[in-house]
């Protein structure tokens, strides 16, 4: 299978998630995600308003837009609300962190409360559930997965990026041979070169979400390809 490194480009979501992503690192953000033609930026929710000003006028990148970031422990109602808000505000896309109380401790209905309480709010815009494998038994990820199937997500993916680890081929691995073409894969948390998209792509993740820091050397990598890559 040939894939150009346009197309791996295009899935690529370029994010400014961190505590000291500060209006700067939004701009830098926008100004990367132009020069390399990315797919998607992602931000934090209150400098939401300031990222979609900035992609004014710009087209083919999509804004991302994040609920109960990072930690997923805001109450169903307080994630339903900031979908509300995210969506009024123009995301082209939501990544939404599951309630991880409720899934480590096998309150699964409770999970799927949470998630659908998102869903109800989205307004057709694509959900992707984050399940933060870090802190997940691989039984925890499947039961995970098959909630945001459940839930009617479009993706599932692996972490927020905060956790200590978080996109790994044994994961990526698991929830593929899990879900098969149920849901589609995000590999975020930990990508740090273009030989780790590449190998995930071969494993199943359709999308890579990568902090601007590390994904800068990866873009300009990208950029420089000249010739389709065989996966």
């Amino acid at each position: 299978m040939q894939v150009y490194p346009e197309q791996i480009t295009h899935m690529i979501d370029l994010s400014a998630v961190r505590t000291e992503s500060d209006d700067a690192a939004v701009e830098l953000l926008i100004e990367t995600a132009q020069k390399y033609r990315c797919g998607l930026v992602s931000v934090l929710p209150a400098q939401t308003a300031l990222a979609k000003r900035l992609l004014d006028g710009i087209d083919n990148i999509r804004l991302g837009g994040n609920v109960g970031f990072p930690s997923g422990g805001q109450m169903a109602a307080v994630k339903a609300a900031e979908t509300r808000a995210l969506v009024a505000l123009g995301c082209d896309e939501l990544d939404m962190v599951v309630d991880h109380a409720a899934l480590r401790s096998g309150r699964n209905r409770d999970a799927l409360d949470d998630i659908r309480a998102v869903m109800d709010e989205t307004r057709g815009v694509p959900l992707k559930v984050i399940l933060e494998c870090h802190y997940l038994t691989a039984s925890q990820i499947r039961t995970g997965c098959d909630l945001a199937i459940e839930a009617g997500a479009a993706f599932v993916k692996t972490g927020t990026g905060w956790a200590p680890t978080g996109a790994t081929y044994n994961r990526i691995n698991l929830i593929k041979a899990h879900v098969g073409d149920r849901i589609q894969i995000k590999a975020s948390g930990g990508i740090r070169s273009l030989e780790m998209i590449l190998e995930m792509f071969q494993l199943g993740a359709r999308r890579f979400g990568i902090s601007v820091r590390s994904g800068s050397a990866i873009l300009a990598e990208l950029a420089a390809q000249k010739e389709a890559f065989d996966l």
